[in-house]
């Protein structure tokens, strides 16, 4: 020891020992206090964002509602699909805390009060308490409508659990005056509000149901991107999506933009007003088709009266604009909102109902498909427009092993030239124009006009996979049926037998094709305005070739002291349109189960062509005779009929008619 420290007093060295001592705790105190001033500043300032995200999700809730659906017109702007509201009832179940609390405790003391029961737990006291306060607030509004009403406390229950923060819908099918009634009546602070939601509604009544199409529930689409809350638990109303037609295919345009609110909610998980972010919904487009609906209802009026299922397709013939797709059986959209019932699908079910046999109906030409045959025998050189054939119709015609008869008219046709043929149909003329032209000439021919495919069409569903048009040739026969072609099979697939399918639509844009002397039309179910007329590869007919098929199609619909054409009904007064003529071309076809199929296409003025029908029937009972003439071509002038008595005509040209190609279609 210092001589300096043994002077000091004794408690003062020690104190000085113990600051030594005790230095190391100092240091140790202030790194504690350092990490802990760190920590907070970690906490609070650093992680900030993660802590208000955090309170963001536990106290907020984003609710999106869906906008009003776009309207379906047809080409004049008359809605065939549009929207009404349809009126009801609701309660905000996240307005009712207080109430289901009260309520709760009542049935507990209840229970107590009881000694002799139970109680129940927690759990079933709070069900029991919400369907008790949910059905009192029901029969208050049941007293002002005299109604009886019974809550379904399942649905109930499946509701709170799963989107307490959405409206409960107590009545869904209020009539006008109830809802006017209600509105004066009940509370504007009362949990129960009425409201008049957006449901389909179509004008035209069961009008073009299958190209329509109808909507089903489901959910709505994303919010727009500026819209915020992403992060946010989210509760969605329903929305309406097309499930079918039109609407299934246009399902983006005319779904309504979505809105909504952002609320916040208490620790419980009730509402707090006012919202915090608000966005109304937005309207979806309309969607203006290319349909006519005097056109489609008098399709659909004469499908009804034959009683038969089938279809009819009439286009615009320089457009390719679709003014009927009819198909029959047909059915009531209206019976599909707000949502298909059991005893729909299964009268749907019963009555085949479901398909539209415009476009995915696939049946035989018959002898609508002569035309294809007459234009292959004409432009490869096999036939010539006067050219008799070296055997005259007597009724039958040796071919291959077996006899081929003719069935049209009286079946005895005599010596025909090409147009009288296509006339009265003569299939002993047909059966050796298609022997002279070769079965490889007469598919190519349909493939050029497209027959081998279904058109595209703005319908959904409608894919390669279930396109079954088909024009046979050697090779497909070989490799499907694992057999050689004949000259019956020839002779079949020369009048639109055999294995030829083909679906109406697909014979409408062949009779369009055929009005502008072209080998193709595009069908579109759009209307637009300014549509130019379409162009595609020319059919290389000469005048003279196309002047013969063409009177041969307009004999088909006449009957003059030389020719009785199958479609001569048509000349029938009350058939009759006066001053309009018609190119056209009945068949009748056999089918599966040996069935009739009777068709009819056509094109009309032929003066100056704007538009094109096919109509196909199909018979029921095996056996039974369905002439496309006696009652396809009808319901062809029924729809040429209206669409006559809408036109304005110019003055008819008199005299034969005669058809001006350009230069370079004067060869075939």
């Amino acid at each position: 020891m210092s001589r300096a420290a043994a002077n000091l007093p004794e408690g003062v060295l020690a104190h000085s020992a113990r600051d030594r001592r005790l230095r190391l705790f100092y240091f140790l105190t202030a790194g504690l206090l350092l990490t802990l001033v760190g920590g907070l500043v970690w906490q609070q300032l650093l992680r900030k964002e993660l802590y208000h995200e955090r309170e963001q999700r536990q106290g907020q809730r984003r609710v999106l509602v869906p906008g009003p659906r776009g309207r379906i017109l047809d080409r004049e702007g008359r809605v065939l699909a549009g929207n009404h509201a349809r009126f009801g009832v609701t309660i905000a179940l996240d307005e009712l805390a207080r109430e289901f609390r009260d309520e709760s405790r009542e049935v507990r003391q209840n229970y107590r009060a009881a000694a002799e029961a139970e109680p129940p737990s927690s759990a079933q006291l709070e069900q029991i308490a919400r369907i008790t306060v949910v059905q009192r607030y029901l029969s208050s509004v049941d007293t002002i409508l005299g109604r009886q009403t019974r809550l379904d406390p399942i649905a109930l229950q499946t509701h709170y659990r799963e989107q307490p923060l959405l409206p409960y819908f107590l009545l869904n099918d209020l009539a006008p005056e109830e809802y006017a009634r209600l509105v004066e009546q009940l509370p504007v602070s009362s949990p129960l509000q009425v409201f008049a939601a957006s449901m389909r509604e179509y004008p035209q009544g069961p009008l073009a149901a299958h190209t329509i199409g109808y909507v089903a529930a489901g959910m709505s689409r994303e919010p727009p991107e500026d819209f915020p809350g992403d992060n946010l638990d989210t509760f969605q109303l329903k929305d309406w999506a097309g499930r079918d037609g039109l609407e299934g295919k246009f399902d983006a345009t005319l779904r309504g933009g979505v809105g909504g609110v952002i609320i916040r909610v208490s620790p419980a998980g009730y509402r707090l007003n006012p919202p915090l972010v608000k966005l109304p919904p937005e309207h979806g487009g309309d969607l203006m088709t290319s349909l006519d609906a005097d056109l489609q209802a008098a399709a659909e009026t004469a499908l009804t009266a034959v009683d038969y299922a089938g279809a009819a397709v009439a286009l615009d013939v320089h457009t390719g604009e679709v003014l009927v797709l009819a198909s029959a059986p047909g059915y009531n959209l209206q019976n599909f909102t707000p949502h298909v019932g059991q005893a729909t699908v299964n009268d749907m079910d019963a009555r085949n109902a479901w398909t539209n046999r415009a476009v995915a109906g696939f049946y035989p030409p018959g002898s609508t498909f002569k035309v294809i045959t007459a234009i292959a025998a004409l432009r490869s050189g096999a036939l010539t427009p006067d050219q008799l054939m070296e055997q005259p119709c007597d009724g039958r015609i040796p071919i291959g092993n077996t006899w081929k008869t003719c069935d049209n008219g009286a079946g005895h046709h005599g010596a025909l030239s090409l147009s009288a043929a296509i006339a009265e149909s003569c299939d002993i003329y047909f059966y050796q124009a298609g022997l002279l032209t070769k079965p490889e000439v007469i598919a190519a021919e349909a493939r050029r006009f497209h027959l081998d495919r279904r058109p595209d069409i703005e319908l959904p569903f409608l894919s390669a996979k279930n396109d079954r048009s088909l024009i046979p040739d050697s090779a497909w026969k070989q490799r499907v049926q694992h057999s050689s072609w004949f000259q019956g099979d020839t002779a079949n697939m020369a009048i639109g037998q055999g294995a030829v399918l083909v679906s109406p639509l697909t014979m409408a844009c062949f009779a369009a094709s055929l009005a502008r002397d072209e080998v193709f039309t595009q069908p579109t179910l759009l209307h637009d305005p300014g549509a130019a007329t379409q162009h595609h590869e020319r059919t290389g007919l000469t005048v003279a070739q196309r002047d013969a098929l063409i009177e041969g199609m307009e004999g088909c619909t006449m009957s003059t002291s030389t020719v009785i054409g199958t479609a001569h009904s048509l000349t029938n007064p009350n058939l009759r349109i006066p001053g309009l003529r018609i190119a056209g071309k009945t068949g009748t076809a056999q089918s599966t189960g040996n069935k009739d199929v009777a068709w009819f296409i056509c094109f009309a003025p032929l003066e100056h062509p704007q538009i094109a029908i096919a109509v196909a029937l199909e018979g029921d009972k095996a056996g039974e005779t369905l002439g496309g003439g006696s009652y396809a071509a009808p319901i062809a002038q029924e729809i040429l009929r209206k669409w006559n008595e809408k036109q304005t005509h110019a003055p008819v040209p008199t005299g034969p008619v005669r058809f001006t190609l350009p230069p370079e279609s004067a060869t075939p």
